[in-house]
This record gives C-alpha cells, structure tokens and sequence, in this order.
C-alpha cells in the first residue's frame, strides 16, 4: 500500500493550484484534488489552500473525510462496487464511475434522492481499464435510473500526454453527441491536453501536493 502523504504545505498547495489555473486556460474547469492517498488530518491544509473540490476512491475512506470536511465539496472518483453505492451517496455530489448494471440496479434504489451520476467510458478498450464500450454508451444511459450529467475516462498510462489526445477527443464527441455536459478526464500527466480537448473537471493529485 502507498505510503499516505503528510506534512502538506498550504502556500505550496496554494502556488499549485495557480500554476494548474494558468497551464488550463481556462477558467471553467474544475481541479478537484484526489485523495486517495492524503491522510485525513492533512485535509484541512486543502481547504486553506483554496481546495474547493475533491475525489476519494474508497468508500471508507470517503465516509471518514467527507464526515470531518464538510466544507469541501466531495466527489467518488475510485472503481463503483454495488454494494458500496448506499454507503458513497450520503456524502458525494456525483459519482464519477458507474460502468455496470449492478451499479444501476443499486442507484434505482436511491433514484428519488437528486442523485447525479457521470458514465465510466473506456474509449480506448483497454482491458486493463473499467468503462463502458462506446458502442454500449447508448443502451448503458438507456437503463441508468438516475441523471446522468456527464462522461469520465482513464486512458491508458502513458509518459507522452499527447498520446491521450485522441481519447479525450472520443470522449468529448460521445458526450457532445448526447448532450452531456460534463468530462472527467485528465491526471496530473496530462491535464493541459484534456483541458484543450474539453474536459470540465481534471483529477490531480501529485502535481498540487509536491
């Protein structure tokens, strides 16, 4: 298991967080700060920073963090396991990662609730990567119970952003063709291309905390 970051430095963060905003572009993309590996007692030095938005990938761990944070905004980022479903939507705004019909079958059981989901794609048909084929997208939005406000992708790893270009442009021309509003897409290696390819929120962590 990775070792969990301590010791963050709220005017590093903060300087961060400006150099992110100017490298984007653009003013209406979100940053949301995934914290997967940021210990909870650290979360506060986010806030200070000016951390407005973040992502958590464990259920558990979302419970603990958003229960002592709550006056950041909280996401789910991490792979959706059904049977965790009840325990993320008390504390989440959206869920980034639903991709299966189990995942469905859980969320219709909260469909009154203003739930908001975005759609796991896996445009690049990675084996190795979650998502739902483009070809199923349709079918997939069809039967999901809930709203859906947008689309997310991981593609795969890679030291040339460049190279994921033409996923963020597939995934921007999936959720265009549909009217979906919203792209998760773009880590810390490659936030800049999926800015310039659409995305409105990017999902970072080593590039704010060191």
């Amino acid at each position: 298991m990775a070792q969990l970051i301590r010791g963050l430095d709220a005017r590093r963060v903060a300087d961060n967080l400006a150099r992110v905003r100017a490298e984007l572009g653009r003013d209406d993309v979100e940053i949301l700060a995934a914290v997967k590996y940021v210990a909870v007692e650290e979360m506060g030095v986010l806030a200070e920073a000016g951390v407005t938005l973040v992502g958590e990938n464990r259920a558990q761990e979302l419970e603990v963090k958003a229960a002592a944070h709550r006056e950041l905004t909280w996401d789910f980022i991490g792979h959706l396991q059904s049977r965790k479903v009840k325990q993320i939507l008390p504390h989440v705004r959206w869920i980034h990662s639903v991709a299966s019909d189990s995942a469905l079958k859980e969320l219709g059981k909260h469909a009154g609730a203003g739930t908001e989901v975005l759609v796991e794609v896996n445009v690049a048909r990675d084996e190795g990567k979650s998502g739902v084929p483009p070809e199923e997208l349709d079918g997939f939005l069809e039967r999901c119970p809930v709203p859906v406000v947008g689309l997310m992708t991981m593609p795969p790893f890679t030291e040339h952003p460049e190279d994921s270009r033409r996923w963020f442009a597939a995934l921007a021309q999936l959720a265009g063709d549909r009217g979906l509003r919203e792209l998760s897409m773009g880590t810390s290696q490659d936030y800049a291309v999926a800015a310039q390819e659409g995305a409105t929120i990017v999902r970072l962590g080593t590039s704010l905390y060191t």
